[in-house]
This record gives C-alpha cells, sequence and structure tokens, in this order.
C-alpha cells in the first residue's frame, strides 16, 4: 500500500498529507519475526489494503521516498522487502551486501525476483534470472541480468547456472518453485551460500523418491532460510538503498479499483513480467 495520510491522530511521527507506505506484519518491526507478529498480517488474518481508507498504527507505516510514483512505490512493502531480505538478512542493519563477485539467482520473472535482480544489480552483484518465456528473460536482459536460462528448453537449468559460475555456484538464491526446483536450487548453490525459501509455485509435495535435505544442507555447508517478508527496520534500510541509488520497480500493469475481478484474474494467470497494481480512487 502507498497513500497519503488525511489524520495523524496523536501520532508524533506522522504529519497529514505524508505519503506513506504500509509494512506487511505490522508488529514486526525488528530482528526475527515471532508467532505474535504472525496474527498483525495484512489481508491474513487482519483486513488488507484494497480500500480507499484504512487505519493504521503508526509504528506500521514506513515514509514513502519521493523519486517514486504511488504506483511504483506501492510495490514496495512485500515483493521488494522480501528480496531485500533474502539478500541481506545475514548482514548487519545499514550494511548491505556489495561484493561484486557475489551471484544471486532469482527463479521466475514475478514481482520478488523482479525486485531481486533490481537489487542485486544496483549493489553492484551479479544476477541469473530463470524462465520459461524467452521475452521475459529478454526484459530482464535490459534490467542488466548477467545471464538468463529458459528452464523449458533447459530443464537442467542447474548446470547452467554452475557453468556460468565457473563450478562455484550461486552464492545466494532465491527460491520461489518449492518442490520441482529445491533439489535443483541444492546442486547450485556455492559453497557456504544461501537458499532463502520464499514460495512453492510448483509445489509443496516433494517429487517422487522424496529429498534428504540434511544432506544437501551438510554437501556444500548451505544455509536453508525460511524469508517471512522483513521488519520494518530492514523496510527503511531497503528504502534509504533504492532511494539513494534511485531504483524504480517495475510495474507490468495498473488496474482501475473498479477492475478488481480482472485484476486478480490477470495475476493467476502468471503472465506478468514484475507487480501487478490496483488504483484506488484519489480522494
Amino acid at each position: 500500500m502507498c497513500g497519503t495520510i488525511l489524520y495523524a491522530g496523536g501520532s508524533s511521527h506522522w504529519a497529514t498529507g505524508t505519503r506513506v507506505l504500509s509494512t506487511f506484519n505490522q508488529s514486526h518491526l525488528n530482528g526475527q519475526i515471532k508467532p505474535t507478529d504472525m496474527s498483525s498480517g495484512l489481508g491474513l488474518p487482519l483486513p488488507g489494503v484494497l480500500a480507499e481508507y484504512r487505519i493504521f498504527p503508526s509504528s506500521g507505516l514506513v515514509k514513502c521516498p519521493d523519486y517514486l510514483s504511488d504506483e511504483e512505490a506501492c510495490t514496495l512493502p512485500i515483493a521488494a522487502v522480501t528480496a531485500w531480505t533474502s539478500i541481506n538478512w545475514q548482514n548487519p542493519i545499514g550494511q548491505p551486501i556489495r561484493e561484486p563477485e557475489t551471484i544471486v539467482l532469482v527463479q521466475g520473472t514475478g514481482g520478488v525476483s523482479i525486485a531481486g535482480l533490481l537489487i542485486a544489480k544496483a549493489a553492484g552483484l551479479k544476477c541469473i534470472v530463470t524462465s520459461s518465456s524467452d521475452t521475459k528473460l529478454a526484459k530482464a536482459k535490459e534490467l542488466s541480468a548477467d545471464y538468463t536460462i529458459n528452464y523449458r528448453s533447459c530443464p537442467e537449468w542447474q548446470e547452467e547456472v554452475m557453468k556460468f559460475s565457473d563450478g562455484r555456484g550461486a552464492d545466494i538464491i532465491l527460491e520461489t518453485g518449492g518442490a520441482q526446483t529445491l533439489r535443483k536450487s541444492f546442486a547450485c548453490v556455492a559453497f557456504g551460500g544461501c537458499i532463502a525459501c520464499i514460495g512453492y509455485l510448483s509445489g509443496k509435495d516433494e517429487p517422487s523418491g522424496g529429498m534428504n535435505v540434511n544432506v544437501l544442507a551438510l554437501s556444500r555447508n548451505v544455509t536453508l532460510k525460511g524469508i517471512l517478508n522483513g521488519p520494518r527496520e530492514r523496510f527503511e534500510e531497503m528504502v534509504e538503498f533504492l532511494e539513494e541509488n534511485k531504483v524504480k520497480m517495475v510495474v507490468d500493469r495498473v488496474f482501475a479499483f473498479e477492475e478488481v475481478k480482472e485484476a486478480v484474474g490477470y495475476l493467476a494467470a502468471g503472465g506478468h513480467f514484475g507487480k501487478v497494481v490496483m488504483k484506488v480512487a484519489k480522494v
């Protein structure tokens, strides 16, 4: 959500007229997420943000960077924060990774993956993108992806990752596939690398034969990290980085408020590149 404060209540931190972004888990302010924070998630279990007016606690908002439009900025709270946390969760706040030899692999070209590509390149890292669409891979190239792989024409894409990295593997993998991709992620992650588990678009059930995650993790000394968005402090850290580098998120399509059914159908069809946005009528 990106919106404008109409009434700041008794808050000493916010003023009427300020453009703000909502955090996802409203009570997750810093550090590791706690079970109690899960009850503060927007959309589930709390009401979401498909509304003209919404009341937030002052701690559940982050200042919107001026250089972004509302449509661009509203993509930050979930997709961009998830990508940022996946890449930087091991680093102290205020010290995002900037090592040029770091290789980031993003699976697919949805919101999180494209945000990961943009963040990685702005930080000076190398980035590999996978997709089943050559058209989308061409767009990823235009966004400075270092290497692209069509996983339909090249089903053993993990071997291509190893070739590109001269046998080292990817240091950070944004794992969005799940059952059909995790084993391949283990096969191409660098020693000491991190697989950030974000989603399971290919399903939750393991393929026949199962998978001994313990052995796979030990074989390359890998960290398997579940990512549930990130705390407000990471969000603010990311906004500072994006503003410094003037990074603009990719908006695939903007729908009007009354087109919500069409928007949900478009998103579910999976043909988008980047984020799908709903534009609520201006007050």
